[in-house]
């Protein structure tokens, strides 16, 4: 058998941080490809802060960007990455200035950035490697929260079955910028491709979720229950901002959009009437990783 060891590079522009994964495909005659995650770097620029209020990237924001690309083109050397993808969200796609930045990085850091629409976002989200928590005999509600959009797919018994995109963000509600009628669609929209099947689970994606999981000690793949998710939920709105910092040791970019993450989550349980939320660590990021090895190996 023959063995073969291929590593891609990830960079993910999303409205709350950015961040570059860095990940190795291992592939072996006859085996379905195995990949292993080498470094995650994450910056907190948070460009939807910008756009949703003044609809275009600051400078201060836009330089930051700038060194975060030269630091993440230098970081793939170092790592000897063959192949990398560049993708920016609700952020870059609803900023004013977006094309032209995404221009300037591609002349000046030799990163191109490919802007994407919601949709190319959760079918992105979709590729990732769900085979260690799907259950083919269950249905799945799958949820990626960020900061500017959240992105629903529907799994029944192991295939995908409907997806869609939804500008109901973290930093979008932290500057109330969700008004109830987008609210009242998504509920419509998530009770609707639900109604057929009896019992469904959640699988949640993103920072947010990730961190309450971590807080929680459980065990990986082993889900959270709505009640503990909503107990948790009522713990960090008792906290103040410096003490969910403090006490809670969470970054300071985390300890706001946390509490609008888990109103999300808490929502999409309630609509899809799921009593448990599964938490596979998983993203756009790994998605972008094997959407380039499919790519590469054209699946």
């Amino acid at each position: 058998m023959s063995f073969k060891s291929v590593k891609y590079g990830a960079i993910d522009i999303g409205s709350n941080a950015i961040r570059l994964l860095i990940a190795t495909a291992n592939t072996m005659t006859g085996n379905p490809p195995n990949f292993k995650k080498i470094s995650l770097v994450r910056v907190p620029i948070r460009l939807g802060q910008d756009v949703f209020t003044t609809g275009e990237i600051s400078e201060v924001n836009f330089n930051r960007m700038v060194d975060a690309m030269k630091a993440y083109k230098l970081l793939m050397q170092v790592h000897k990455v063959e192949k990398y993808k560049a993708y920016a969200t609700s952020a870059m796609r609803g900023a004013q200035n977006g094309q032209e930045i995404a221009d300037y990085i591609k002349e000046n850091c030799g990163i191109e950035i490919e802007i994407i629409d919601g949709s190319h976002e959760a079918a992105i989200i979709a590729m990732t490697d769900l085979h260690n928590v799907i259950d083919e005999r269950k249905v799945y509600l799958y949820v990626d929260v960020g900061g500017g959009s959240t992105e629903f797919t529907l799994f029944a018994y192991g295939k995908e079955v409907v997806s869609r995109s939804f500008q109901i963000g973290t930093v979008r509600l932290l500057n109330d910028m969700v008004n109830n009628s987008l609210w009242a669609e998504a509920e419509n929209w998530v009770k609707e491709v639900c109604k057929p099947y009896s019992k469904i689970e959640l699988i949640g994606s993103g920072g947010n979720i990730n961190n309450i999981f971590k807080s929680s000690g459980k065990s990986q793949g082993k889900p959270l229950s709505y009640f503990y998710l909503a107990s948790y939920y009522e713990k960090l709105q008792s906290y103040t901002y410096e003490e969910r910092i403090y006490s809670l040791n969470m970054n300071q970019d985390r300890a706001d959009v946390i509490i609008p993450a888990c109103r999300i989550y808490l929502r999409a349980m309630k609509w899809s009437m799921a009593k448990n939320i599964y938490v596979p660590k998983i993203g756009l990021s790994d998605g972008i990783i094997k959407s380039i090895y499919n790519a590469d190996n054209r699946i």
